[in-house]
């Protein structure tokens, strides 16, 4: 579609999205649809309409394991179906205010300190880029509480964490979030911190809290060790759509951000986010676009680029928040059809020095959005040449990144927020779930599993309990073994790579074996117990 200047801010305002409350924009008029194409997919629009307002009335949406997925009753706890789950959500807002206040005002102190000083977040994935995401967005030089995170069991990444926080460990609070305890990743951040906290004569249960499944295995070992305070994890909200629940609202309230704001901003996008029409409905436009791009098959990638340093992490939110959700093998009928959109992005205009040039010259395999903020600064501004300040260049690099794409045929979607504050945020996390929820609809998939997730776990454990089977065979045999022979004294003739692999990893960390031989010639290698 080409088309003059007139008919192009024609198309622009024929197809802008405004929200009087939330000053909030939405333009998809350089994504290049015809209003024909529109109207074919005008009867997956209303089935996907219908399947969010089930979903929202407590639908069953996650079969494997008989779930409810209901993160849109967090921030209006009057959907929820059922007045318990309502109390619920109710009784968790106010304990995460009551406790960060008690933090805040030291009436909740570590025992050898007046006050907390700093938050150490142990979590991974939607307990950690969520949190991530609005720290790094909201939180303040001067917030009551510096955080800090382990998202992985990467040792020399912990103890750059530890290292950090070495003099103040003593006055940090930590918060360990799991649903079930069971996540290696978590497990293996917490012990790390427990021995951290022991070196140093402390006791971790005196600055800890756990955001949890109730009645999991890992609430048990908080309330037995005497922890702080205990948060609820609900098996109804994902990892992925968790921000507004304990899992974001207890660092966030920690760190003196307005959770009540974040919570409003999230309520009133939901409420336009119902709208049941394309045009009108910022979520649906979104869903809409996608399809286009992708040609509803994931075809094209998402490159997002929000124009503010604080949404930097952004993108690496809604990488996980969209691949998740919409990466998936089978669709709800049992079909194979490998379906997704990959997603990434940094900032602007940092990547106007970096990949831009192969967006607007290279491979056209993506589709761009641009997240636009009005407000430059808190105060004014100094002009940098007469007549401009640093916010009108980045605002003229935004736009004239744009422009330079859609000519040369790179279509866009631009987000335009006055500002970056809580119920900006809030609003944004809404929109982007909503979004994916209509888009998994419209491609007739479930959003709400993640099997593939479940198998990378699975051969993970494998390879571990294959490394034990390995060292005890090394310790019983008591003379060098080839790899062959090793492998077939362990039972597993055929995992000759992996067991290489864990030996070869052993090695390197001096623990409980050797090899000996040539490092370029894997299979005349010696492997005896140390």
């Amino acid at each position: 579609m080409s088309m003059d200047a007139t008919a192009l801010w024609q198309r622009y305002q024929d197809w802008l999205y405004y929200h009087e409350g939330l000053g909030f924009y939405l333009d998809i008029s350089r994504m290049r649809f015809s209003d024909d194409w529109v109207n074919t997919l005008q009867p997956k629009f209303d089935k996907a309409f219908q399947d969010l307002a089930a979903l929202e009335a407590g639908a069953i949406a996650n079969p494997d394991e008989n779930r409810m997925v209901g993160h849109y009753w967090l921030r209006d706890p009057d959907l929820a179906p059922s007045a318990e789950l309502k109390q619920d959500i109710v009784n968790t807002i106010d304990q995460v205010q009551r406790f960060a206040k008690q933090v805040h005002s030291g009436e909740i102190h570590p025992p050898n300190a007046a006050q907390f000083t700093d938050i150490l977040s142990v979590g991974i994935g939607g307990s950690a880029l969520g949190p991530q995401f609005v720290a790094e967005a909201l939180g303040s030089v001067h917030a009551p509480l510096q955080i800090h995170f382990l998202d992985n069991t990467d040792p020399a990444g912990i103890d750059k964490v530890l290292a950090k926080l070495q003099d103040r460990l003593a006055s940090t609070l930590v918060i360990v979030m799991t649903k079930s305890g069971g996540t290696p990743e978590t497990r293996n951040g917490m012990l790390e911190v427990k021995h951290a906290y022991e070196q140093q004569g402390l006791n971790l249960a005196q600055h800890a809290v756990a955001v949890t499944g109730i009645g999991s295995s890992f609430e048990k070992l908080a309330k037995s060790e005497g922890w702080l305070d205990v948060f609820p994890m609900h098996d109804w909200v994902g990892g992925r759509t968790s921000e507004l629940s304990a899992v974001g609202l207890l660092p966030a309230a920690l760190q003196g951000i307005d959770i009540e704001a974040m919570l409003a901003g999230a309520k009133e996008m939901d409420a336009a986010t119902r709208v049941p029409q394309i045009k009108g409905n910022p979520a649906a436009m979104l869903a809409l676009s996608w399809y286009y791009a992708g040609n509803g098959k994931g075809e094209k990638d998402m490159v997002v680029l929000p124009y503010k340093d604080s949404l930097l992490l952004f993108s690496r939110y809604l990488q996980q928040l969209i691949m998740e959700s919409l990466g998936k093998e089978t669709d709800l009928d049992g079909n194979v059809v490998h379906q997704g959109i990959a997603v990434y992005g940094n900032k602007g205009s940092t990547d106007q020095h970096a990949y831009v040039q192969q967006l607007r010259e290279g491979v056209p395999n993506f589709f761009a959005t641009f997240i636009e903020v009005l407000e430059d600064r808190d105060g004014s501004s100094i002009e940098v040449e007469p007549g401009a300040t640093s916010g009108d260049y980045l605002s003229g690099f935004l736009q004239g990144t744009r422009q330079a794409l859609f000519e040369n045929h790179r279509d866009s979607i631009t987000v335009t927020v006055p500002r970056v504050d809580a119920r900006t945020v809030g609003a944004l996390i809404a929109l982007y779930e909503r979004a994916v929820t209509l888009y998994a609809s419209l491609i007739n998939i479930n959003a709400y599993h993640q099997p593939g997730v479940e198998a990378g776990k699975k051969a993970a454990a494998a390879i571990l309990d294959l490394q034990k089977r390995v060292v005890k065979v090394l310790q019983e045999s008591g003379t060098p073994l080839s790899l062959p022979d090793l492998a077939a004294k362990v039972g597993a003739p055929d995992q000759i790579e992996a067991i290489y692999k864990i030996v070869r990893h052993l090695d390197a960390n001096h623990r409980s074996l050797t090899l000996s031989g040539d490092r370029s010639q894997p299979s005349g290698l010696k492997v005896a117990a140390s």
